[in-house]
């Protein structure tokens, strides 16, 4: 099994689940991919579907022999979609937009068996901010920044992060980027894994 990603929070997932997959690096421009979709009106479960699908894809031309896991993630407010913050300000910018408001995050997860697509699903989940005040989420950068600027929300719900929200429906695996009761449930249906 390869995981088409050097995502360490879903390999850590992945292992601690008694899988062991190769991570490999999928190569993909996803800013690129990312900005057509946005253009051409697309829906963010579908560009977080579509991201996870290239590269699956990628990575599977390299490597037809194996199971190729491929996951992205999305975050959505409204239709507006958000990606990983570039420097501290952006995050400043993403967390004024998010506070005191409910947005989505969008994981998806699609796998290519002999180079070809076999399963896909996109699970969601719905995080209510809390309306923070300057000082906090200036304070809250301070101390976070080196781990939340990964993230496409700015925040990491297994840190200090989760003090930024008053409410968070949805899986827990779906808010760490890996849909992973799902996979679960398709591998052992399939007799890849004990259940």
């Amino acid at each position: 099994m390869i995981l088409a990603s050097t995502s360490l929070t879903r390999l850590q997932m992945l292992r601690a689940a008694g899988l062991d997959p190769t991570p490999i690096a999928p190569r993909v421009d996803e800013a690129s991919i990312r900005d057509a979709l946005t253009a051409e009106g697309a829906h963010p479960r579908d560009i977080a579907d579509t991201l996870a699908e290239m590269k699956a894809r990628k990575v599977a031309e390299k490597h037809p022999e194996a199971l190729v896991l491929g996951c992205d993630q999305v975050l959505a407010l409204d239709r507006d979609t958000f990606a990983k913050p570039e420097t501290p300000e952006d995050a400043r910018q993403h967390l004024r937009r998010l506070r005191g408001k409910t947005h989505k995050l969008l994981s998806a997860l699609v796998i290519y068996e002999n180079a070809e697509p076999v399963w896909r699903h996109v699970g969601e989940a719905r995080l209510t901010m809390h309306d923070i005040s300057d000082a906090y989420l200036d304070a809250y950068l301070d101390r976070n920044w080196d781990s939340v600027r990964h993230s496409v929300g700015c925040y990491k719900v297994e840190e200090e992060g989760v003090r930024l929200f008053s409410a968070i429906a949805g899986d827990h695996f779906t808010i760490l980027g890996l849909p992973l009761l799902p996979l679960l449930a398709w591998m052992g249906n399939r007799g890849m894994i004990a259940r």
